[in-house]
């Protein structure tokens, strides 16, 4: 597979009948609001876009063993990158069959694991925000969470996206693949 991109992903995108309260959020807290749509990133960076027809099928056949399923966003949570900058974020509920698709997409194009090199490997998520400080990222984590209704959806596919700079500096579904 010829180098990866930070161009290009595989993602969850939540039905769109669910942003608006997702974006509601990134429109005050995250400085990428614009760039990406609400996701769950599952493979990234990924390959350049002219290898999407080489890898669809193997991706293809990763989605055909894994059922669609049920998540919830109840929680938030937060990454700490260090010097007090944090990544704040909603946890999909139950992380285990989002991490079990993963770990199968991953199967099927195994030079794209860079987000199951992180320390505590791969961590289903999605972000809504940034913060910096320790205090500002507690209170702001709890803030959100206070009074925050679960938002459920079924996941039954997933995206290859892309974006294409310096013209459009905007991820855009390029094509989806069923699960199931």
């Amino acid at each position: 597979m010829p180098d990866k991109t930070h161009h290009t992903a595989v993602v969850v995108v939540p039905p769109q009948e669910c942003w608006e309260p997702i974006q509601a959020i990134r429109r005050l807290h995250d400085r990428q609001v614009h760039r990406w749509m609400p996701h769950i990133t599952l493979l990234y960076p990924f390959c350049p876009a002219s290898e999407f027809d080489v890898v669809v099928e193997p991706l293809r056949q990763a989605c055909a063993v894994v059922a669609p399923f049920e998540i919830a966003l109840r929680r938030f949570d937060r990454f700490c990158h260090g010097r007090g900058r944090y990544t704040l974020w909603l946890a999909p509920e139950p992380a285990e069959v989002v991490s079990r698709l993963q770990s199968s997409l991953q199967a099927a194009v195994p030079d794209c694991d860079d987000v199951s090199r992180y320390p505590g490997g791969f961590s289903p998520h999605l972000s809504i925000g940034q913060a910096t400080g320790d205090d500002v990222a507690a209170d702001l984590q709890a803030e959100l969470q206070s009074g925050r209704q679960p938002l459920t959806f079924v996941v039954s596919q997933i995206s290859l996206i892309r974006r294409s700079p310096p013209s459009e500096d905007v991820f855009r579904v390029d094509r989806s693949i069923d699960l199931g």
